[in-house]
Parts: structure tokens; C-alpha cells; sequence
């Protein structure tokens, strides 16, 4: 029997409900298709921080680097400088093990309605590949004289010739499984240097996929299509920071950011992948069994896939849609309904299902 190794980490706030949620939920599903995912818990994070005086121990990263995936929640508390969590955990974590690629699908679960009253599930389905370990968010800056009149402060951002020919290549293989149709999001007209560069080496590697349709959309007529237009995007290939904002409005359109997943990739298999919903640890909401767990548990069926489950991952996908078309809700959708309910919910439909053949 195949079995995997997955370090789950809880992180903080709501991380520490919806995590053991989703857990369950893949424990049930790699038992119905024959394999088997035993999960090793990691409080690491902003919590752990305040104990210790770091987000992680010394060896963490060796010890997270012997798994075949990391199942992450959201990291942050209130108390601890929110400047941190980015730069000494998910930051961290994502250029260590390199990876480079953060996938961010797109789509309406069935009988949860798009804020966007006129658009259905034919209309937003869309995947964001963000570029994870350059651009804006390398954190290449200083700040000298802060308290004083002359005081200032830089940010550089970084674009290299490889760091975005190996997302390019990434993005525009996934556009050949789908509708094969790649927009690079941009701001090349005021970001002159860094992001004409990012336009350049993009549009060389478009040259190698011709059965790709590959466009160059600006950011803010990206941002307006989304609302206006979801459905003239398939794969979009963007920045780190332009990918961390759109995908965040992605998750809005889908209904809510509990519904919305996303995985954190390594393509070479080098190091461990890690997988975890898009929003945060939002701590005024802990404990109280309200969270929305779907955001984890795609998460989890995003994992299956990088794992080679593909079989599993579809059907845990069904169930989520399965149980989300029963009506029942979490409170950020409006419903009443607690994290517990969903989590048994989705489980009923996990076991409900026939495996396909």
C-alpha cells in the first residue's frame, strides 16, 4: 500500500479548527482509495514565537524537509509584529523549498452563489499562478532615519531571468491541460525595468507553447475583469505581490476567502510542497467552531494532486461539492452552520460516493 508522510502545521488562530478538520477528511478519503496519509503535528507559527522566540525551531526546516508535503493552515496573532509572520515562517518556508510556483484556483462551489450576481460557474473558473519567491516581495530594503525629517525608506524589488522563465514554463504547461489560454498580468507601462523585463522573458517562453493563446492584460484592467469579465481568463501569470492581491479578490468573487485554496509548489519534487487556504489565522474567530474549513480542505485535494492522487483528489472535490449543495453554511456565507458540521458533512459524502473505475 502507497503511504505518504505529511506534516501537518496548525499554525495559529483558526489553523489549529480547521487543519485537524481537514485531516479527518483526507485520512477518510486515503482509506476509500487505497493509500495511506499519516500526519505528524507541528505548532509552529506565531504562537510558538512567543514561546520560543522564533517561528520555528533550528532544525525545523530539516525536519519539515523529510516529508512528502506540508499541510499548512495560517500563521499570525494580534500580539506578534504582523511584519514577522510573512518574513520568518510563509516567506521563509516558500524560498527554503523553493518553491516558486503558488497555485490559486478559482471557482463557485455548487449552491454557493458568486457575489457577482449576473456570473455563474461557466463564467469564474480561472487558476492564478503566482510567481512566490521574487518580485516585490523579497524584502530587499532599508530604512534610515526613521524618526527624523530626513528619514527614509526603500523596497527593491527582484526579477530574474530564471525565476520567471521557470514559472512561465509551469504556467503555460497548465494552460495546455486546460482551456489553453494564458494572460500575464502586469504593470510594465509605469514599472518601466523590472516589470518589461518580466514582459520580455514571458513572451520568449510563450514563443515554445503556439497552442497557447497568450495575452498581456495591466493589472487594473485585470482587477475590473474580474468583476466585470471573469470569464475571458483560464491560467493567469502574474507577480508575487499583484498575485497575493488579485487571488484574494478571486476569493471574493467565489464568495467568500474560507472557500478558497491554494498550494505552494515545488515542481521538481526537491523539496516538500505546502498546501494551505488563502486567508489568515483571523484570531477574533477561534475557538468558537464557526470557521469555514472548505478553503482547507481544497487544500488538501490540491495536495492529492502534486501527490499523484488524481483519483482521490477528484472525488473529495465531488464530495466538497456534494455537501456545499445541501445548503449547508458557515457563518462568513451567511448560514449557521458550525466547522464540526461541515467537517462531518463532507466526510458523509466522502464514504457516500462510488469510486470511480
Amino acid at each position: 500500500m502507497k503511504s505518504y508522510k505529511i506534516a501537518a502545521v496548525n499554525g495559529d488562530g483558526i489553523g489549529n479548527e480547521i487543519v485537524p478538520a481537514g485531516v479527518e477528511v483526507l485520512i477518510e478519503i486515503s482509506k476509500k482509495h487505497g493509500f495511506e496519509m499519516n500526519f505528524d503535528t507541528y505548532h509552529y507559527g506565531a504562537q510558538y514565537y512567543k514561546d520560543h522566540g522564533h517561528f520555528l525551531p533550528e532544525d525545523g526546516l530539516d525536519t519539515l524537509k523529510k516529508y512528502d508535503a506540508i499541510y499548512f493552515g495560517a500563521v499570525g496573532l494580534p500580539e506578534v509584529d504582523d511584519t514577522l509572520p510573512f518574513k520568518l515562517y510563509t516567506n521563509f518556508m516558500r524560498t527554503n523549498f523553493k518553491q516558486y510556483v503558488n497555485l490559486r484556483p478559482v471557482h463557485l462551489w455548487d449552491g454557493i452563489a458568486s457575489p457577482l450576481a449576473s456570473k455563474g460557474k461557466k463564467d469564474i473558473d480561472f487558476v492564478i499562478i503566482r510567481e512566490n519567491n521574487e518580485g516585490e516581495f523579497v524584502q530587499n530594503g532599508r530604512q534610515m532615519y526613521p524618526d527624523s525629517p530626513e528619514g527614509f525608506a526603500t523596497e527593491t524589488a527582484l526579477f530574474t531571468r530564471q525565476g520567471t522563465t521557470r514559472v512561465a514554463h509551469y504556467a503555460f504547461r497548465l494552460a495546455q491541460k486546460r482551456r489553453k489560454k494564458l494572460t500575464n498580468v502586469t504593470k510594465s507601462n509605469t514599472l518601466i525595468h523590472t516589470l518589461s523585463y518580466w514582459d520580455r522573458v514571458i513572451e520568449e517562453v510563450a514563443q515554445e507553447y503556439p497552442d497557447v493563446e497568450y495575452q498581456k492584460m495591466y493589472v487594473d484592467n485585470a482587477s475590473a475583469s474580474f468583476v466585470l469579465h471573469p470569464e475571458v481568463f483560464d491560467v493567469i501569470l502574474t507577480t508575487n505581490m499583484i498575485g497575493d492581491i488579485l487571488s484574494d479578490l478571486g476569493g471574493a468573487i467565489m464568495g467568500s476567502l474560507g472557500l478558497g485554496g491554494s498550494g505552494n509548489i515545488n515542481p521538481e519534487n526537491d523539496f516538500p510542497s505546502m498546501f494551505e487556504p488563502i486567508h489568515g489565522s483571523a484570531p477574533d474567530i477561534a475557538g468558537k467552531n464557526i470557521a469555514n474549513p472548505i478553503g482547507q480542505f481544497w487544500s488538501g485535494a490540491l495536495m492529492l494532486e502534486h501527490l499523484g492522487e488524481n483519483v482521490a483528489a477528484s472525488d473529495l472535490m465531488k464530495a466538497i461539492h456534494k455537501m456545499t449543495s445541501s445548503g449547508l453554511k458557515t457563518k462568513d456565507l451567511g448560514g449557521t452552520a458550525t466547522t464540526d458540521d461541515i467537517t462531518k458533512a463532507t466526510i458523509a459524502a466522502v464514504l457516500e460516493s462510488e469510486v470511480a473505475v
